[in-house]
């Protein structure tokens, strides 16, 4: 792999992938840590004191318990789509190569890792938008109901 020096394009495009990598690792961290936020705002009407305008009273009130709980489910498959993205590495196999194969081998492996992190916080996006809405919705319900 250091045998030969690689040519400046290589550098070059290796250099752009590590800061396409940087810059996935950066938004999957905020995508994590804004999914935790949005699990402990999504579990408040079922943990909040009664009275509160947002409680539940998981008796008297079990629909609305449950859609409170499964508006919860899209943020938990968001956050598992995130690790997943997070835990994905640039593994190949190396046997039998040197210099540019190698290289090369190296390269396709950097880019199908980035790949697919890019489609796993494309996913989670997508779920936790799904999540947000379905809290919202959720606490537009359950207020509605202490409304009227």
């Amino acid at each position: 792999m250091r045998g030969n020096p690689p040519d400046p394009g290589f550098i070059a495009d290796l250099e752009f992938l590590e800061n396409r990598d940087l810059d996935l690792s950066v938004r999957l961290g905020a995508m994590l840590a804004f999914n935790a936020l949005l699990i402990t705002i999504g579990t408040h009407p079922v943990s909040a004191s009664p009275g509160a305008p947002l409680s539940l009273d998981a008796v008297s009130q079990p629909l609305l318990t449950l859609a409170s709980l499964v508006g919860l489910l899209p943020l938990v498959l968001s956050c598992w789509y995130v690790l997943s993205a997070m835990l994905l590495g640039e593994e190949f196999d190396a046997d039998d190569m040197d210099g540019e194969a190698l290289r090369t081998r190296l390269y396709a492996a950097f880019i199908r890792s980035i790949d697919a992190q890019a489609r796993l916080l494309t996913r989670a996006i997508h779920a936790t938008i799904a999540g947000g809405i379905l809290t919202a919705a959720v606490w537009v319900a359950i207020l509605w109901t202490r409304m009227g």
